[in-house]
């Protein structure tokens, strides 16, 4: 075969294939707000409390999820400054999951909540970061009800 059949041969094939890159690229996960704030009441309280503790809103947002995947959320952290994240889920999920990840992708936290648990659809936790890096955190939950989940997350920076 020469050139000139080998070009013909092979931009058939390269058309063909260009829909599937298209495809591949618009399955892009992207975070949406939930409609309404359901824990509207509870956000307020929480963010009554840690205010008079010192702590100003850095991020927060409702998002929907679906059930049994994670969300990830990537946020910059600076060193030696004091954190707080809160994650609030769906009241009806039996599971309640939060990790975060430092910039080299080693886990620094693991929680974990049952639907039974004291704390129940409410993850809360504080870390300071050793480095000045980005950080990934990604809540789960898990509901056999519903697919289609509501969840809130909040996060907090200790003011000096």
């Amino acid at each position: 075969m020469n050139k000139t059949t080998l070009y013909y041969l092979f931009i058939p094939l390269l058309t063909l294939s260009f829909p599937y890159f298209l495809s591949a690229q618009e399955e892009v996960i992207r975070p949406q707000s939930c409609d309404g704030n359901p824990y509207l009441q509870t956000v307020d309280s929480l963010k009554q409390f840690y205010g008079a503790q010192g702590f100003a809103v850095l991020r927060e947002a409702s998002m929907t999820m679906e059930s049994e995947y994670e969300m990830p959320i990537v946020l910059p952290m600076t060193q030696g400054t004091l954190y707080q994240f809160v994650f609030i889920g769906d009241p009806s999920s039996k599971l309640y999951e939060v990790r975060m990840y430092d910039y080299s992708e080693k886990e620094v936290v693991y929680k974990k909540n049952m639907w039974g648990d004291i704390d129940g659809n409410i993850i809360s936790y504080s870390y300071v970061p050793k480095f000045s890096e980005y950080h990934m955190i990604k809540p789960v939950q898990v509901n056999k009800k519903k697919k289609k989940l509501c969840g809130y997350v909040l996060l907090m920076r200790k003011e000096s």
